[in-house]
């Protein structure tokens, strides 16, 4: 893989603030700019780095996100206006930290509040409309969001003006890039950008299993990659089998993840997507719509980047090609191996990322409930558990080609928070135990069915969904089902509603959460969970925070945060308790299991900032400790161990284990020091707490 184009300094921005951690924050018109400020000395003594702000320009009246927006030239009025957003970056600046804006450049609401819809013809410059039918491109399948022809370079100054202006002025020190695959050019755009002065750009981009991210002018991803690789991480391959059989029982269904996955784009591209493969249809003789169909849902990955201008085929888009079964003249039409309309070719692969995000994100991850843990954005649900080695690649990867990529653990798109993440994933851990809970609850709950409703896979989905976030009201519960429901597709949808089921659904809800024998033995399971839920969620939170890249905390996620997809995730925080909690912990106060990820996340933010050369592009060094334990140093300056299960009353075999390097080691967590040069073991790092951090303080 060639390196990045050079678009960054990788060092500090123009002013000198580093990259040291960002912080996501959700605006809306009931938490704004002023808001947003009002946080800063908080976000300050935590020790992050940036700001990293939703949607901030003109959207839609009423918007809850800001990802619909009409004018991109305009700071929304409903955050607090150009004005407020001024305000904020400078108190911003005047506190050490910067921000970086989440910006919109594949769509834009087709609202009469947008001039460039309003005005007939800038909506045929600015739109890409389709000239036979007159509909515009969608944003997947939303019919309200209009996709921009960001190719147009007259498009792509009107609308990132006010982008631009903000990086210039030293206001914004990055952008966010939403759904890079949906624009007709990714590499060009992101040239544009360059060109502009924006030196900080991370991608939206989903990679399939095995894919890598192109040699773009970015910093590299918003961090799912690492996501799901630091979950898989903590889930105990031993539950594998026995997961494996209990889900084909509860479902009867022995398919792959893989198969369903397929089976749900087939699905999509044949309904929702009837209108983007008939105007693929129109665009290239020959092709017939079922042909299209098919090769729309097999391409195993979000998208190619074929140039039909430039006539550049990467290798990767060729093995891409070859992996589809699709029929052999759209592949080398696609590979520019026959003649094809280029019009064609950029659409086709603009279309096959939305296929792929209802077919797989917003469907199949609604029907395949192995392990819910597994069943993430970007992730692979087919892959149970991943090994030590296997993260260690990953991490040396991104600290090759992308070592300023975001490292995530929560997003606005997730579909399940950190801490539900490692809860459910805990249960690989206690696969017979869970089993004899499930056939329990199965048997005891079927009397508050109602003609069927819920099944039992969705009895199974409510279930591991209770694991994972309970304590958690009822109302909740309820609105998390009915949207699993309807992206599931199977029993209702979101076009035709089965209301009758789904009401069934609810009632079911409701009675198993007043049935206290149920809620007594759910807690019992999740005390006995406790040990390897809090051990995967603290560890994730440390490797976040050592491994190459840059780590990124969202909104509330430094106490317990038990979210489940959006608009749950969404809910208002409870600031003044994290403030206060802070300022006990910085008093002297001893974490307790409420405030550990807090301490944590302090602690090591802090270490970033004292020691910036080991984690700003330092280099990564594994170091062997066994299956159970994942242990490196950052630049000989910092030593990470973290134990990603637990060993039971067996001793690791210790042949060919590693030793703490030489030197003196001050652990950040608890003070203590160790010295290397005692033939210290690196899994006795580890032997009383499930995480160990330590810097170097002597050699």
């Amino acid at each position: 893989m060639s390196p990045p184009e050079e678009a960054q300094d990788e060092r500090a921005a123009p002013d000198g603030r580093n990259l040291r951690a960002t912080y996501r924050l959700q605006l809306s018109a009931a938490f704004g700019f002023a808001s947003a400020e009002a946080l800063i000395p908080y976000l300050r003594d935590l020790g992050v780095s940036h700001l990293y702000l939703s949607p901030s320009f003109q959207a839609r009246a009423g918007s809850e996100h800001g990802y619909d927006v009409v004018d991109p030239r305009l700071l929304s009025d409903a955050l607090g206006g150009e004005e407020g957003f001024r305000r904020l970056a400078h108190r911003a600046q005047a506190a050490g930290l910067g921000l970086v804006l989440d910006i919109v450049p594949n769509h834009m609401a087709a609202d009469d509040a947008n001039p460039f819809w309003a005005d007939q013809t800038l909506r045929e410059q600015f739109f890409d409309i389709d000239p036979a039918s007159g509909r515009h491109r969608r944003f997947f399948d939303i019919d309200h969001l209009a996709g921009v022809r960001q190719e147009d370079e007259r498009v792509f100054a009107e609308t990132h003006e006010l982008t631009l202006r903000l990086v210039e002025e030293g206001l914004v020190d990055g952008v966010r890039i939403d759904h890079i695959d949906g624009l007709a050019e990714p590499l060009g755009y992101l040239r544009r950008l360059r060109d502009g002065g924006v030196t900080r750009v991370w991608v939206e981009k989903i990679l399939s299993p095995g894919e890598k991210l192109r040699a773009w002018p970015v910093c590299g991803t918003v961090g799912y990659e690492f996501l799901n690789d630091v979950c898989a991480l903590f889930v105990d391959p031993r539950g594998g089998q026995r997961l494996t059989e209990l889900w084909q029982q509860v479902s009867g269904d022995a398919r792959s993840f893989g198969e369903v996955a397929l089976e749900s784009k087939l699905e999509q591209v044949r309904s929702t997507f009837t209108p983007e493969v008939e105007r693929l249809a129109r665009e290239a003789e020959g092709l017939e719509p079922d042909m299209l169909q098919r090769g729309l849902a097999s391409l195993p990955v979000y998208r190619t980047y074929v140039d039909p201008v430039d006539r550049s085929v990467a290798e990767a888009d060729r093995r891409a090609v070859a992996a589809a079964a699709m029929p052999a003249e759209l592949a080398a039409a696609l590979l520019l191996e026959r003649p094809a309309p280029p019009a064609f070719i950029t659409r086709f692969q603009q279309t096959t990322p939305p296929i792929t995000a209802k077919g797989v994100e917003d469907t199949a991850l609604y029907r395949y409930g192995r392990l819910l843990a597994l069943n993430e954005v970007g992730g692979d649900p087919g892959r149970f558990s991943i090994d030590v080695e296997t993260f260690h690649a990953g991490c040396l990867e991104r600290a090759r080609h992308f070592p300023r990529g975001l490292l995530a653990t929560q997003t606005h798109d997730t579909k399940r928070s950190a801490d539900v993440r490692a809860r459910i994933g805990a249960l690989a851990s206690v696969a017979d135990e869970w089993a004899a809970y499930l056939g329990r609850w199965l048997q005891r709950s079927e009397p508050w069915r109602s003609d069927g409703a819920p099944d039992d896979v969705e009895r199974y989905f409510l279930f591991q969904t209770l694991v994972g976030a309970w304590p958690l009201s009822t109302e909740r519960i309820e609105s998390y089902m009915s949207k699993a429901l309807r992206e599931a597709k199977r029993n209702t949808n979101w076009v035709t509603p089965n209301c009758e089921w789904e009401e069934a659904v609810g009632r079911f809800c409701r009675a198993l959460c007043a049935d206290q024998q149920f809620v007594s033995e759910l807690e019992r399971l999740i005390a006995h969970l406790a040990p390897a839920a809090e051990r995967a969620a603290l560890g994730q939170v440390v490797l976040k925070l050592t491994a190459p890249g840059i780590p990124d905390i969202y909104q509330g996620d430094e106490l317990p945060f038990r979210a489940l997809v959006d608009p749950d995730n969404r809910r208002p925080v409870d600031w003044e308790r994290r403030r206060t909690e802070l300022q006990r912990l910085a008093a002297g106060a001893h974490p307790d299991a409420e405030t550990h990820k807090l301490f944590v996340i302090q602690r090591l933010l802090d270490l970033r900032a004292r020691r910036p050369e080991a984690f700003n592009g330092g280099a990564y060094e594994p170091l062997a400790a066994g299956e159970d334990v994942c242990a490196f140093v950052r630049s000989d300056e910092v030593l990470v161990a973290v134990r990603v299960r637990d060993v039971g009353g067996e001793r690791p075999v210790r042949d060919g284990l590693g030793e703490v390097p030489g030197g003196l080691w001050r652990n950040v967590l608890t003070e203590e020091v160790r010295s290397g040069h005692a033939r210290m073991e690196l899994v006795d790092l580890v032997a009383d707490h499930s995480i160990a951090v330590f810097e170097r303080i002597g050699s």
